[in-house]
């Protein structure tokens, strides 16, 4: 399957899945639905890619615990971004992350002239965010946050890929994250253990935002560089915003347009589609 095809169904998934999450912040702390998603992904995928017949060790096993934190720490700090600030634009935002990840492994002026214009289109949605009072720029503050994470996500998720197979490293990851923002987030997702229909809230947002979309994200990763991997996540702000407008009733702004325009067109620069990872 063409990759823009995968990663418009990796992208209506992922923010169908955050869409239901949003629906479900009345009922449980944004942290914590972000940590049982991560647990719950890390289960199908333990049950799934069965990780413990490929004997990880040593390097191998350290990289997927590392790049496991990064993720559970970017989905985290996502939620409580999207608890503060409408979909399209958070998601705008946090492509701050994959812009420069392209940028410093691109070449050329094209890749440096991505940073400027990304962050054009960034100071334009930050603005509108700051102007919506103090719980925007808790979700401002969160979502740059994650956007540092992300970078870490491609850098390591690429090395992962390549290490382990994909799907095996991601379930060790995920598993690593799982266990380790347990002792911190779980003490909040009491009310999934007696609620059946918001159990199945829950599991649907794992499902979505994080064994559909990562599983094809580190297909992709395998076969691409990572700066044709932030030009393939382009489609994913459109995606999101769509996906907000739809479920959320979020409708952007001009001013937000024009910035997640911004941000899509800066990615855009940075990509070379031409590009397959070395023998």
């Amino acid at each position: 399957m063409p990759a823009p095809l995968l990663f418009v169904l990796s992208g209506l998934t992922q923010y169908v899945g955050a869409a239901v999450a949003v629906r479900l912040f009345g009922t449980l702390p944004p942290t914590t639905l972000a940590w049982l998603r991560i647990a719950i992904a890390a289960v199908v995928l333990l049950a799934w890619a069965r990780p413990w017949r490929a004997r990880l060790r040593g390097s191998r096993l350290a990289t997927a615990g590392a790049f496991g934190l990064v993720l559970a720490g970017m989905n985290v700090s996502f939620y409580v971004a999207i608890a503060h600030l409408p979909l399209g634009t958070a998601v705008a935002v946090e492509f701050l992350g994959p812009v420069t990840v392209a940028a410093v492994t691109g070449r050329g002026w094209r890749d440096r002239a991505a940073i400027g214009v990304a962050l054009v289109g960034v100071v334009l949605l930050a603005g509108v965010s700051l102007g919506m009072g103090p719980g925007a720029r808790v979700g401002l503050a969160a979502i740059l946050v994650s956007a540092l994470l992300w970078a870490g996500y491609i850098v390591l998720g690429r090395r992962v890929a390549g290490q382990n197979g994909g799907l095996t490293g991601l379930a060790v990851g995920m598993a690593a994250g799982g266990l380790a923002f347990a002792p911190f987030l779980a003490r909040g997702a009491t009310p999934v253990l007696h609620d059946g229909r918001l159990a199945l809230g829950v599991v649907a947002v794992a499902v979505c935002s994080s064994v559909v979309p990562y599983g094809i994200e580190q297909v992709v990763l395998r076969r691409v560089r990572a700066a044709t991997f932030a030009v393939l996540l382009a489609l994913l702000p459109v995606c999101s915003a769509v996906v907000g407008a739809l479920v959320l009733r979020q409708v952007p702004t001009v001013v937000e347009t024009v910035g997640m325009l911004l941000v899509c067109g800066a990615i855009a620069l940075t990509g070379r589609p031409d590009e397959a990872l070395p023998a």
